[in-house]
């Protein structure tokens, strides 16, 4: 559907891939290339430019190596299916229905600052419902994004885009959002340039749909390690895929000490820790290594085919459980309370087909990656190899397919089987409702 109102097309395919297509190319690609584009705009951008449509669209799968760090091909709204075990999507897991939790703080946020847009702006800014602008996003440091940035923005601006994301997100959500951008400012003093992508307002916002205490709608935040999508309808809310990582992680910047990731690492940790020697055999059965980058849902893997590993909740006393639904809460507690609740509740009931895979060593400051995935959730934690920041100054182990450490974490979380960004929910509004 076209919203006149919103006066957004769709792109055609070959404009639809060309947008990123060459970033997550070279990605793919990794050495020089992939270093470029995640630890600096100007060399990506250089290339983007001189990229052809014809040479952009002559695969459908950029070439390289499996889908390192997550980079996949971005897809339309209309082909979108959700990340399932074997290409089947299990029915009947989501219904519309009554949270109790108010939406009232985000739509009042969200009408405020879509009011506050010029003509220019919401044109640039404002998209339907079932937009491809959903799909279409990155964590890598890029200036090539839609919507609205933050440094672009008027200060009455500024604060009522804070305000929307405040609304949205838990006190803890958004701190941790709020460090991340800071941290990106800090790679781009380190770099020399904060004038791109590198910068703590190179953030930018994107509405689909309209504000509305009934109708469907949503907003994406994105920009470097921080991607927060946002459906709304009635008083339920869909806030994945959720994006978050930084590099470095831990370090004192501007007389501020910094650790981010913190309890998404302990969590994971502790709950690793409880097993016995039975169950970990199962959980972390060693047969993966833990390479430069292990993240395998991140950006334009929408559709993604990715079975279930590791060790099954039903393995788990109840000690065990309680320890991976705190760890499961680390990941849904930076959404608003109310919903955060809402959210995990969900998640338990499907407690028991829950699997925990674990990969890398389980030292304190080891780089590990681990995976918590359900008919209904599915997290990932990455700590990948250093791309542009190193505490001792060697380069030689940076890189895609260098050696991980904690001062680069990547993580994400899904909802897999259609309702990633609301699609599932949406579908049944419209069958129901329309």
């Amino acid at each position: 559907m076209v919203n006149s109102s919103h006066g957004h097309k769709p792109r055609t395919p070959a404009q639809h891939r060309s947008r990123r297509w060459f970033m997550n190319k070279a990605l793919l690609a990794g050495g020089v290339s992939a270093v470029a584009v995640m630890g600096g705009y100007a060399a990506t951008q250089a290339g983007a430019e001189t990229t052809s449509t014809a040479d952009a669209t002559a695969s459908a799968t950029p070439s390289g190596p499996p889908a390192g760090g997550g980079f996949g091909q971005t897809i339309a709204y209309d082909d979108f299916v959700g990340v399932t075990t074997d290409g089947t999507v299990i029915d009947d897991l989501y219904a519309i229905h009554r949270t109790g939790v108010s939406t009232t703080p985000v739509v009042r946020a969200g009408a405020a600052f879509v009011n506050s847009l010029t003509d220019d702006q919401k044109s640039a800014t404002l998209f339907d419902i079932d937009a491809d602008q959903w799909l279409d996003w990155t964590n890598v440091d890029s200036n090539d994004r839609d919507g609205l940035a933050l440094r672009d923005m008027t200060e009455k601006q500024y604060k009522l885009a804070i305000k929307l994301l405040k609304a949205a997100l838990s006190a803890r959500g958004l701190e941790n959002a709020t460090q991340i951008r800071k941290l990106n400012h800090y790679l781009g003093e380190s770099s020399g340039d904060t004038t791109k992508a590198l910068n703590y307002d190179a953030y930018w916002f994107t509405i689909m749909g309209t504000p509305s205490a009934t109708d469907p709608w949503g907003f994406q935040f994105e920009g470097h390690h921080l991607v927060v999508n946002y459906f709304v309808l009635g008083d339920q809310v869909v806030a994945t895929p959720t994006f978050r990582g930084s590099e470095p992680t831990k370090i004192t910047y501007d007389g501020v000490d910094y650790h981010l990731f913190r309890e998404e690492t302990a969590a994971g940790l502790k709950l690793l820790r409880s097993l016995d020697a039975t169950q970990l055999a199962t959980a972390a059965p060693g047969t993966e290594t833990k390479t430069g980058t292990n993240l395998t849902v991140g950006a334009g893997n929408d559709n993604a085919v990715l079975p279930y590993k590791g060790l099954k909740a039903s393995e788990l006393n109840r000690r065990q459980q309680k320890l991976l639904l705190d760890l499961v809460e680390v990941y849904t507690g930076t959404i608003d309370e109310g919903h955060s609740r809402v959210w995990l509740r969900d998640i338990e009931k499907h407690l028991d087909d829950t699997y925990f895979y674990w990969i890398g060593e389980s030292e304190d400051d080891s780089a590990f990656y681990y995976r918590v995935h359900s008919p209904v959730v599915l997290i990932e934690y990455d700590a990948e190899s250093p791309l542009a920041y190193h505490e001792d100054g060697d380069t030689s182990s940076g890189g895609p397919n260098g050696t991980p450490t904690q001062q680069h974490i990547h993580t994400i979380i899904r909802t897999p089987n259609g309702n990633d960004y609301g699609v599932d929910l949406l579908k049944l509004h419209l069958e129901t409702d329309h």
